[in-house]
């Protein structure tokens, strides 16, 4: 039975070991572990990388949304419109700052927003836009910003699953107004705990986030606004510093990873690859196929009474091969939003029964990589047997 892990973050650690110890241990040494020069020196280097003029570091990459919005005094009687296919806190954030999410529908093909039913949402209470580069997948940014210029609306990006990604050339986080970036383990560029950053260009923007992230003091012991405490630890800069310089090799790798999945599964008629756009650099943080057959799922249900995704995931499992389901709920559905009022959302509810994201990380071996598609090709065509039997 092979034993492929959904995602396995110690074969990283073993390679860059020796750089990530001695740094840690400079830091331990220095008797500095809040803020100092390795929290700035990251700050700057972020910066230089996604091409923005300021990176303020925080605690998680939920803080980097919540300080996003906290910065443009968003709050009650707001409505910032986002999708409900993302990890919870994309629209937790904008509950916390006192507003209303506005939730549309997603395409099917690239679990993106669909932007076509952007316009039809915004209303004179519509403030921002966030917008989520889902699975490491770029949005559509040149068609996003034209409509939100056009209403007057802040744009700011969830990079959480995609530093490092680009749309026409530029990085995510350097197109709309802020950028808001997760350094959770999980992610492409992961510390070994939280941590989060906030990248922008406006200058007035920044200061405010600087402020706000720091208790709202703008010197010492003195207060002009409510804030938060939300630092980046000095050991996570330090470790995020060493691991900066192999991102983009990092992310090639899953770029190739993604392209074998794509030639291989594509083949497959129960298997509904993710689609890239034209102008798209992903960098995968996770590869997420739908598993769609009518009569396929007709005929696993009538005997194993489950989806055929929930089937799928348990022949993989049952053959040492991890995989993950995002997400099974859309947001929109989640209890706590159950009191507002939401246009019908066919399609991220088709898609929620139907994705299941296969083992992705930048060390998968193509061996291993191979046993996995192999496994799906195996337990497909069972499926198709079940129907001729």
């Amino acid at each position: 039975m092979a034993n492929i892990p959904f995602l396995d973050l110690t074969q990283q650690y073993k390679i860059i070991s020796p750089e990530l110890n001695a740094r840690v241990l400079e830091v331990l040494g220095s008797g500095s572990y809040i803020g100092g020069c390795m929290v700035d020196d990251f700050e700057q280097q972020f910066a230089d990388y996604i091409d923005v003029s300021h990176c303020i570091s925080c605690n998680s990459g939920t803080d980097a949304l919540f300080l996003a919005l906290r910065s443009l005094n968003i709050g009650p009687g707001d409505r910032v419109i986002t999708t409900p296919f993302s990890f919870f806190a994309t629209t937790e954030v904008i509950s916390a700052v006192g507003a209303t999410p506005v939730f549309i529908d997603i395409d099917s093909q690239t679990f993106n927003l669909d932007i076509e039913q952007l316009e039809a949402a915004i209303t004179e209470k519509t403030k921002a836009i966030i917008p989520v580069h889902l699975f490491g997948q770029p949005l559509d940014m040149t068609r996003l910003m034209t409509i939100a210029r056009q209403h007057n609306l802040i744009v700011i990006e969830d990079c959480a699953q995609a530093t490092g990604a680009e749309w026409e050339g530029q990085k995510v986080g350097s197109i709309g107004d802020m950028g808001c970036f997760s350094f959770f383990p999980t992610k492409n560029l992961g510390a070994f705990g939280d941590g989060g950053a906030v990248t922008t260009n406006n200058r007035a923007i920044a200061e405010r986030v600087r402020i706000l992230k720091n208790h709202g003091q703008s010197a010492k012991y003195h207060y002009e606004h409510i804030g938060i405490n939300s630092r980046l630890d000095t050991i996570q800069a330090a470790i995020l510093q060493i691991k900066l310089p192999y991102l983009d090799s990092w992310n090639q790798q899953r770029r190739d990873l993604a392209a074998r999945y794509h030639q291989f599964l594509s083949r497959i008629t129960a298997i509904v690859p993710p689609r890239e756009l034209a102008g798209s650099k992903s960098v995968w943080n996770q590869y997420t196929i739908r598993l769609k057959s009518q009569e396929v799922e007709t005929q696993v249900k009538s005997c194993f009474s489950n989806s055929l995704r929930d089937w799928v995931s348990l022949q993989l499992k049952n053959k040492g091969i991890g995989s993950m389901i995002y997400y099974p709920t859309p947001l929109h559905l989640q209890s706590v939003y159950k009191s507002l009022a939401h246009p019908q959302l066919p399609v991220v509810e088709q898609v929620c029964h139907q994705v299941l994201s296969l083992p992705m990380f930048p060390e998968l071996s193509i061996l291993q990589q191979d046993q996995v598609i192999s496994a799906l090709n195996d337990c497909l065509p069972v499926c198709q047997d079940l129907i001729a039997g």
